[in-house]
């Protein structure tokens, strides 16, 4: 599957500034689904995983930013350029919000 649409299209959408737009994945199904599978996702899409304090890059294609949020959504934390095949958990996480590599701190900008 290479179309970021046809996997992310029936997520929720929050515009953010700069052009960027964030999806959330809420229940159960939705965050199964995932980004894994993608050729590729655009600079300007991130997918916000809720109720989530670890993520794998199984079966990515590409490297990712984490951005980690608190409860109050303060990013505690940014991993950058995670590559394929990899875990990483936050503790103090809440939920996490995957980006292209190379776009976390112009998410957590558009975002403020």
């Amino acid at each position: 599957m290479s179309d970021w649409r046809t996997r992310l299209g029936a997520l929720e959408a929050e515009p953010l500034g700069d052009g960027r737009e964030l999806r959330h994945a809420r229940s159960f199904g939705e965050k199964r689904r995932g980004l894994a599978g993608l050729t590729s996702l655009p600079p300007e899409v991130g997918l916000q995983i809720h109720r989530c304090r670890a993520v794998h890059t199984v079966g990515m294609r590409f490297a990712l930013d984490l951005i980690w949020l608190d409860g109050d959504g303060r990013v505690v934390r940014i991993d950058r350029g995670v590559p394929r095949r990899r875990q990483r958990f936050c503790r103090r996480a809440r939920s996490v919000i995957e980006v292209a590599a190379g776009e976390g701190d112009a998410f957590v900008a558009a975002a403020a």
